[in-house]
Order: structure tokens, then C-alpha cells, then sequence
């Protein structure tokens, strides 16, 4: 390749789009595995269609992937994208609005035709006037028969030839941003080699040819390099959240010394958590497909009372579901964790869309005094030490768990650095193995006010539980109403003291200034993005992100005091300030809340912030 045009960029943001069976997510995911194995920063946001299958060339059904890669570590998938791939009339419209001013776009030119423009919803037949796209570098190749022309001798029909445009486009990319094919080959080897080389060849000779055209056709003035990030030594992957977070549950299993059981229904977006753990049978994993929500949960409960780790995962309907038997869950005093990947609401809502707003759910939706611990993942790759610390709580605290994420982070990646596990900490439940003199009470405790966890089948360590409220020692059924208070309170002090085993609340700039932004979750990396950026302006501005959210860490009050004004972002309409006003009533609270089924852009962050700091 001529590299006498070579440039050198920091970072570039891409985002593949097409219709739903374009194949734009496994086009979006090679090219960031690619970047990654270079030693690049990655950061991706897979954005999938709501309806199943939208009918074809129409907006409602544009899949999109967007790849944020530089030459330090990336936070967030970015704001706007410097190259847009579309593979077809409805994927411009889409994206026109993500779009920077200088851009260049990919369009394949096939595709620009009377019947796809009136699908896509076009006015005119022009869609570079109607766009607005006149002073953008557009490129349209004919993507789809240059695919063609380049697979006539495969043998293939026409319908599996077209299916590997998608690869076309690759090749032009990895050309512009000098990315090897190497690994883009390994994997469709891997994928299709045994079952059908032809189509393996095939993927792989459409990537060549759009390589060949971006080289020998000059279209693009330029073409990039990235240089790769400096990451801590060590042993690195590419990993998605759901996938990290199965593993971290893994991993708290092994540190616990328990087999872990995972009962759950298939639910998006966190299916493919239940699918990862179902692989893990090397690892003793257990898993259950249930019928339904309900039984997932009440199966995950009879595995933990049994002696398995046991947990369930779901999103905000399933939760919904759920709640009866969490309750269950508290009053039998059982560790379980519950994992909810967030999704856009109420009801069915967003399925394919990200939103924080579960929170209040996880907090207070069940019936009674009915208190649970409840952590936050903030990025895909710190799904894995969340998940585990999930599991660590659980345990060693007796309690269910319900551990937080949503779609932005479930379905994005980040580079992650594979843990020794020698570096993580033994789990240590309270397991009883031998009756004590005098005879087993299943509800003493420990100063955690974690009580013994007693598996069935052993003499003398025969008990009852139950959904009845219990006695305070004997574990009997108990409907006295001083046994009740007492019961009551000792379960919310028993959360409340979870406080002391987790770390104190850290803060991401100086300890005090003029504004402090609060987040939590799956917020952490916009909001960082942009406190960074307004901290190399001069400006006095620091993060405060939770992932423990109940109980919150030690320290936070003084943090908080130390600030002139606290704004709280997140992606619902209030529900982590109303929490705060009702932890920490002495401190006035702004907020900056969205609703759109999409994480923050960095750009409106810091307009508010600036908004704030002017005020």
C-alpha cells in the first residue's frame, strides 16, 4: 500500500448503518476487535432497531455500531462520527444528525434509487440536497455490485453473494485507517470454514476487493493510522458487558468455593448473560431456562437455599415480576443476586434502547419493609469486578443483591485486562457445617448481622423458612409485633452495615470546587469525557460517580459539602437526586435528566455544565 498520505489521528469515531439484516453489528464488531488487537483505545455502542424486522429500507429499521478507537483509553463510544458507513438511504436519514461538519460518508450508490428513497422517506430524489450534505466528503460506491462482481466466480446464489456487501464496506475502512485483515479473516474462518468454505471465502475475497477499490480508485485524499494506546502490562481482550458480567459471577463462585446457578427467561437485553453462563458447564455453572420471569427467580432461591450461588438476570419488566419472590428472598434472609440490565419503559417500552430508570424499582418495588443491597456497573469492562462484588455482598451478608446495568454498557465493549485471580479475594459465607451446642438457631448472627447458612441434609442443622415472618433466633413462625419490629429493623441495619465493607466514595478531580457532577451506572464515561475536557479548560469542575448505591459508601456528605453546586445526570427523570434527597437532606440538588432511549453526548453535558458554572 502507498503510504506517502498516511495521516496520524488521535482517536476517530465510525458508525456503520444499514437495515437490520445488513450485518452492520458483526461489521462494527470486527472492526473494533481489529483496533483492539492493534493496542488501540475502544469504546462501541451497538444501536439496534426497536421493531424485530422493520420492513426493509425503511428508517425504523436502521441497525447501526459505532466504534470510538484512538491512541488512549476511550471512555465513551463518542458524540458525533467522523466517517459514516451507510448502506443505504434510510441509514443516511438516520444518522444526518450524527454527523461532524466535516465527515466523510460512505454510501453505497446502489442503493440510491427511486423505490429506496421513497421507502427511507424521502421527499425528493435527492437526498444529498434534502440532507444538507453538499460540503461533506460523500463517497457512494456501488458496493453491492462491485460484491458481486468480485464473488462471480464463487458459485454462490445471488441472495448469499449480496450478503457479503457488508464485507465490502469493512475492507474500505480498513484501508482508510491502515487496520490488517488478518484477524477479520481468523474469525470468518472460524465462523464458516467448517460448515460452508465457500461463504468463508467468499466474506473474505469481498473484504479484499473493498480494500482494493479504497487503494487503487483514489476517492479518499488520505488515508489514517492510529497509534496504539498506552495500556497498563498485561493480558488484554475485547469484552462486552453482558459477557463480563457472567464471568465476574464466575468468578465470585470460584473465590466462594460454591457451584453457581443461574435461573432466568430470556429477556432483552440480558439474554446473553443466561447464554454465556449456559457455555460454563467446565466450570460447574449450572443454568435453567425457566418458563417465565417468576419461576427463574423462585428456582435461583430453592439453588440458594440448597447451597448454590445463586442468581437471576432480567430487565425492568422481568424485574417487575420478580419482585414477589425477591421479597421472599429477604424475609428468608438467602444471598441471591438479581441482575438488571436497564432498557427504556415502563411496560415493554424501548427493548433494544439504554435508560437508567429501575432505580426506584430496585430500591423500594416490593411490598413490606423490604430491604435489599443494590450496585451499579459503570462500564462494560467494570461489569465483571461489579458483578463479583455483587456476588461477595450476597454472600458474605446473607442478602439479595441487585446489581444494576443497562443496554448502553451490556451490549458496548472496551478493551479489558484479564484478572489473576490470585488478586481477588476469597469469598467467606457464613456457612454453618456442624450444629454449635446447645443446638443450631438459624437466625443468630454475626457481626455483619449476617445469620448461618445451613444447607439441607445435614443432622442437627434442620430449620425452617419460609415467607412468614420468623423469630429473631428460633426461625419459627412468628406473629408477635415486638418479634416483628425488631425483625423489621434488623434487616434494614443489616444492608445499612454493608457500608463498612465497601470502599469509600472516590472523586475524579479536585475535592472541592465550583460544581461536583453525580452520576451513576452506565453514565460514568460521558460524564467523565466531559468533566476532563472542562477540567483542561480551567474550569472547577469534579465527578462523583456511585456504583454502591444502597447502602451509599462513607464520606459522601463531606464530599458533597465541599462543592458550590451539585448537579445529578442521569439518564431517567430524577430518581438517583430523589434518593439523595432523602439520604442527605441538607444539600440542594440540580438535575439533568434524559429520556431518549440514548446515552448522553459529551456535548450536552457541557453545555449544561457551563449553563451551571454561569448561573
Amino acid at each position: 500500500m502507498d503510504k506517502t498520505n498516511v495521516r496520524e489521528l488521535q482517536d476517530v469515531v465510525i458508525r456503520f448503518s444499514g437495515d437490520s439484516g445488513d450485518g452492520m453489528q458483526l461489521t462494527g464488531t470486527l472492526f473494533s476487535d481489529t483496533s483492539a488487537l492493534l493496542g488501540n483505545g475502544i469504546s462501541t455502542f451497538p444501536d439496534y432497531p426497536a421493531e424485530i424486522r422493520a420492513p426493509q429500507g425503511t428508517v425504523a429499521g436502521v441497525s447501526g455500531f459505532q466504534v470510538h478507537f484512538g491512541d488512549h483509553r476511550e471512555l465513551n463510544p463518542g458524540d458525533y462520527c467522523d466517517v459514516l458507513v451507510a448502506m443505504n438511504p434510510a441509514a443516511l436519514k438516520a444518522n444526518r444528525k450524527w454527523l461532524k461538519p466535516d465527515a466523510t460518508v460512505i454510501i453505497d450508490g446502489d442503493s440510491i434509487t427511486e423505490e429506496h428513497l421513497k421507502k427511507a422517506g424521502f421527499a425528493t430524489l435527492d437526498p444529498i440536497a434534502e440532507l444538507g450534505l453538499e460540503g461533506y466528503n460523500l463517497v457512494a460506491p456501488d458496493i453491492t455490485s462491485m460484491t458481486r462482481e468480485a464473488l462471480k466466480e464463487t458459485g454462490l446464489d445471488n441472495k448469499t453473494v449480496v450478503k457479503c456487501k457488508n464485507m465490502f464496506a469493512l475492507g474500505i475502512c480498513f484501508w482508510l485507517f491502515d487496520r490488517p485483515e488478518a484477524y477479520a479473516h481468523k474469525y470468518i474462518d472460524a465462523k464458516f470454514g467448517k460448515k460452508n468454505p465457500a461463504v468463508a471465502t467468499a466474506n473474505k475475497l469481498a473484504i479484499k476487493a473493498g480494500y482494493d477499490y479504497a487503494a487503487n480508485t483514489h476517492q479518499f485524499a488520505n488515508n489514517y493510522t492510529v497509534a496504539p494506546a498506552p495500556l497498563e502490562k498485561g493480558t488484554y481482550r475485547s469484552i462486552s458487558g453482558n459477557i463480563a458480567t457472567a464471568w465476574g459471577l464466575c468468578a465470585a463462585a470460584e473465590k466462594a468455593g460454591l457451584p453457581l446457578f443461574c435461573g432466568s427467561y430470556p429477556i432483552t437485553p440480558a439474554t446473553v448473560i443466561l447464554e454465556e453462563l449456559a457455555k460454563r458447564k467446565d466450570l460447574g455453572v449450572k443454568t435453567v431456562q425457566a418458563e417465565d420471569e417468576i419461576a427463574g427467580i423462585c428456582t435461583a432461591i430453592g439453588a440458594s437455599f440448597a447451597g448454590n450461588f445463586a442468581v437471576t438476570t432480567t430487565s425492568g419488566p422481568g424485574l417487575s415480576l420478580k419482585s414477589e419472590a425477591l421479597g421472599l428472598a429477604v424475609m428468608t434472609e438467602l444471598p441471591l443476586v438479581v441482575v438488571d440490565v436497564q432498557r427504556g419503559g415502563p411496560s415493554t417500552g424501548l427493548p433494544t434502547k439504554t435508560e437508567q430508570s429501575d432505580l426506584q424499582q430496585a430500591l423500594y418495588g416490593r411490598n413490606g419493609e423490604c430491604p435489599v443491597a443494590v450496585v451499579a456497573a459503570s462500564s462494560p469492562s467494570d461489569c465483571f469486578h461489579y458483578a463479583f462484588e455483587a456476588g461477595r455482598i450476597a454472600m458474605e451478608h446473607m442478602t439479595p443483591v441487585v446489581l444494576l446495568t443497562d443496554g448502553f454498557i451490556a451490549n458496548g465493549s472496551q478493551p479489558w485486562r484479564i484478572p489473576e485471580m490470585k488478586d481477588y479475594p476469597s469469598i467467606c459465607p457464613p456457612i454453618v457445617d456442624e450444629a454449635p451446642e446447645g443446638g443450631f438457631m438459624p437466625y443468630a448472627r454475626n457481626e455483619k448481622l449476617a445469620r448461618g447458612w445451613a444447607f439441607p441434609g445435614k443432622t442437627g442443622l434442620e430449620h425452617r423458612v419460609g415467607g412468614l415472618e420468623k423469630d429473631s433466633l428460633k426461625g419459627s413462625i412468628s406473629h408477635d409485633p415486638a418479634n416483628h419490629q425488631k425483625m423489621v429493623r434488623t434487616r434494614a441495619e443489616k444492608v445499612a452495615r454493608i457500608a463498612g465493607y465497601i470502599p469509600a466514595q472516590p472523586v475524579h478531580g479536585d475535592a472541592e470546587g465550583d460544581l461536583l457532577v453525580v452520576g451513576w451506572g452506565g453514565t460514568r464515561g460521558n460524564l467523565q469525557t466531559a468533566v476532563d475536557e472542562m477540567r483542561s479548560e480551567g474550569k472547577r469542575v469534579s465527578l462523583c460517580h456511585f456504583n454502591y448505591i444502597c447502602p451509599l459508601p462513607k464520606g459522601v456528605a463531606e464530599i458533597f459539602s465541599k462543592f458550590r453546586r451539585i448537579v445529578v445526570c442521569e439518564l431517567n427523570e430524577g430518581q438517583f437526586a430523589g434518593y439523595l434527597r432523602q439520604q442527605l437532606q441538607e444539600f440542594r440538588y440540580e438535575q439533568f435528566n434524559k429520556c431518549e432511549g440514548l446515552p448522553f453526548t459529551v456535548v450536552e453535558l457541557k453545555e449544561k455544565f457551563n449553563t451551571l458554572l454561569a448561573e
